[in-house]
């Protein structure tokens, strides 16, 4: 590639780059006020802007309430599949299920129960039926599980950027929510019930557009397209359905992960007495077809109907254990909703904010001027261009963090900081390869043109194992460290984007008018 064009192309880069930093440097208001400003720009993290913290915790009574219910209703539906005679079931204030009946029907239910984690008293007349301590920390698990899907998608509604949502101990949840939201707004959200629906998937297409082209005088009475989205959000296929769903979460009464006979991940569901028999009339009339699960309007599942369904069925696909256990807990948080309670809640005020915000760019001006002077004294000419190229590095990593919306945390500029540090490292190899080539005679184009040929390998090499340290924080980090992984990630590749490139071109230019960049 010729001169002319590499400066074309890496100015548009580093160009493209300060108008996404730019931004950054105003308050949404002013964004909204100046018509030149871009929206956009970096977020603040909790720590840096203020927000919302909560402590949430589960209400334990209630969710083993809940399970109990649910054991009484499976029961239930144990007793009538077998033909067996009704029972009288009470659940007492100690949350302890009391099942009456005669001594055959209480012989056949305690077999029935014998798998279930439960510990039962046989008091002759009747069962003492009460969750073991094995069960208690399962259905609390899943508890906490299935709040945690339902806030992450109910704060998502309310365009929190980079919330936390953590499980804090077995039975607390933790919830940080930076920037100005309101208290009241997001408080509603505890209240609210995921909605839960199964509807028969009449026609199907790639996209939404695909399908409607199908019914250009509009789409069936009572129809709506509801689309299945991929892991990276994009529409995959756009279904036709009822707009009145068949069957809706509130019979659904469990939803569990398990394995088929070869050992593979599936979904099993349970519904309750109504919900099996509208479930097995509407499976057997609809076998062969796709039964579409939608909760709050989002696919997600569709699966083939392979034969007639009563109380308990099952969802198979090509899951991994993890999909599988994410989505029978979407499908249970959808049906029985757990009542949580807000155990602490302070907002932290901006001042801690701004106070953090400005010994960070303290730190990160001393660091840069202690390696702006470092580069001067020992490189010269070479320096001063290192020098340049880290100006425009930070210009680079702002702008690509403002491009993809990242928040920035304290420990993020803990990483910035880190960046300048680490963003001279390139240059340092290029550098004292080019000395060690000039010393070996050769002349400054040749020294320049093997030192960046020879120091390209060592400069990816250990910038590439530094990445993939940053990626394993991400993944399994959160909140702060998440923060910092971020930073670390866009500092490491614009540095080595700077130092390969950038630098090469600046030094290639000046040599090109006979200025002696190389005079290391």
């Amino acid at each position: 590639m010729s001169l002319r064009a590499r400066v074309v192309w890496v100015s548009v880069v580093l160009l493209l780059g300060a108008l996404l930093a730019l931004p950054s440097f105003f308050s949404a208001e002013q964004q909204a006020e100046n018509a030149f400003i871009p929206d956009g720009g970096i977020n603040l993290g909790l720590d840096l802007q203020g927000g919302i913290h909560w402590l949430l915790r589960i209400d334990s009574p209630t969710r083993v309430r809940q399970e109990m219910d649910q054991i009484g209703r499976s029961i239930q539906g144990f007793l009538s599949d077998e033909q067996l005679p009704a029972a009288e079931l009470q659940i007492n204030a100690e949350n302890q299920l009391e099942l009456r009946a005669d001594p055959a029907t209480l012989a056949r239910v305690r077999g029935y129960l014998d798998d279930e984690n439960l510990d039962i008293e046989d008091r002759g007349e009747s069962l003492l039926i009460e969750v073991s301590s094995v069960r208690y920390k399962q259905i609390i698990s899943l508890g906490v599980a299935q709040a945690l899907d339902v806030l992450r998608r109910r704060i998502d509604s309310l365009g929190v950027s980079e919330p936390v949502i953590a499980p804090q101990g077995d039975e607390r949840i933790l919830v940080q929510m930076p920037g100005n939201v309101n208290p009241a707004q997001a408080a509603s959200i505890l209240a609210k019930t995921t909605f839960l629906e199964f509807k028969i998937v009449e026609d199907a297409a790639a996209n939404e557009a695909l399908l409607g082209d199908r019914y250009p005088g509009g789409l069936p009475e009572d129809r709506e397209i509801v689309v299945v989205r991929n892991a990276d959000g994009g529409v995959s296929e756009a279904l036709l359905v009822p707009g009145r769903a068949e069957l809706t979460g509130s019979m659904l009464v469990d939803s569990r992960l398990s394995f088929d006979r070869r050992n593979r991940p599936i979904v099993t569901f349970e519904w309750d007495s109504e919900g099996t028999r509208i479930f097995r009339e509407f499976t057997g009339n609809h076998i062969g077809d796709r039964l579409a699960a939608i909760i709050d309007g989002e696919v997600v599942t569709a699966p083939v109907i392979q034969s007639r369904i009563g109380r308990r069925g099952q969802i198979e696909g090509n899951f991994t254990q993890q999909e599988a256990a994410d989505l029978s807990v979407r499908l249970r948080s959808g049906a029985l909703p757990v009542p949580l309670e807000i155990e602490e809640e302070r907002a932290v005020g901006p001042a801690l904010g701004r106070d953090s915000i400005e010994r960070g760019i303290m730190s990160i001006l001393v660091a840069g001027l202690v390696v702006v002077l470092f580069m001067i004294l020992y490189y010269r000419t070479a320096g001063v261009l290192a020098n340049l190229v880290l100006g425009l590095n930070l210009v680079l990593i702002l702008g690509v963090m403002g491009l993809v919306q990242a928040t920035l945390t304290l420990p993020g500029m803990a990483g910035l900081v880190l960046t300048v540090g680490m963003a001279v490292d390139a240059n340092v190899i290029i550098f004292e390869r080019i000395r060690e080539e000039l010393r070996g005679g050769k002349s400054s184009r040749n020294a320049i043109q093997i030192g960046f040929k020879r120091s390209r390998l060592t400069i990816l090499d250990a910038n590439v194992t530094t990445l993939l340290t940053a990626l394993v924080l991400f993944q399994f980090g959160s909140g702060p460290i998440k923060g910092f992984a971020v930073t670390l990630s866009v500092g490491i590749l614009s540095s080595v984007f700077c130092a390969l490139v950038v630098t090469r071109l600046l030094i290639d230019l000046m040599s090109e008018r006979g200025i002696q960049a190389v005079k290391i």
